[in-house]
């Protein structure tokens, strides 16, 4: 479908399901497969797809028209991608080979380079880079392990601190195997009884 001036171009050996809806500046090449119910829009700026990718059902692939650093970003996927089910791309890069997880959402400026993986249900947030060979679920658990930490106390924070140093300084006759732990460093794994 047009919109404004722009045309869709889809080689002859593509598929396209019907209930798949490309409009605007969109190149999709030959041997790749749009599935069932997904939307490829390609209004503000160009949509580009190699050969032999996969957009699996309900996904969406947009492209940035205005963001926070003014730029129009189009999206590239490359060669041999698979998109996963409902994931949603704009304004971002997938290099040849990739793959990105079922229900993932890759933001503007978001570069996933040769043979990475985003894994299903990820964020990836703006101008995030996924290197060569590389999983962002990496990245989504250092992110919260990082805002886990983050949320202490500056009291909680201090406390950890000396009892790493308490239990770090041991004379030359302490015994490792008989270590002494306090009341509360172990949970309770007796049964329960509803009453």
């Amino acid at each position: 479908m047009n919109i404004f001036d722009k045309a869709p171009s889809v080689h002859r050996d593509a598929f396209v399901a019907p209930s798949a809806s490309i409009t605007g500046d969109v190149h999709v090449g030959r041997g790749s497969s749009i599935w069932y119910g997904c939307v490829l829009r390609g209004d503000a700026n160009s949509i580009s797809i190699g050969s032999g990718t996969n957009i699996q059902d309900n996904s969406i692939v947009h492209v940035a028209k205005s963001n926070l650093q003014g730029k129009v970003l189009p999206t590239t996927i490359g060669d041999n991608v698979t998109v996963g089910h409902s994931a949603i791309l704009h304004g971002c890069t997938v290099e040849d080979e990739a793959v990105v997880g079922t229900g993932a959402t890759l933001l503007d400026g978001v570069v996933v380079e040769k043979h990475a993986m985003v894994a299903a249900g990820s964020l990836v947030r703006q101008d995030t880079r996924i290197p060569y060979g590389e999983s962002a679920i990496n990245y989504t658990s250092l992110a919260q392990a990082h805002a886990a930490e983050n949320a202490k106390s500056f009291e909680e924070t201090e406390f950890l601190k000396s009892l790493k140093l308490k239990f770090a300084q041991q004379d030359e006759e302490h015994d490792s195997t008989s270590v002494a732990l306090p009341d509360n460093a172990i949970p309770d794994q007796s049964p329960k009884v509803a009453a």
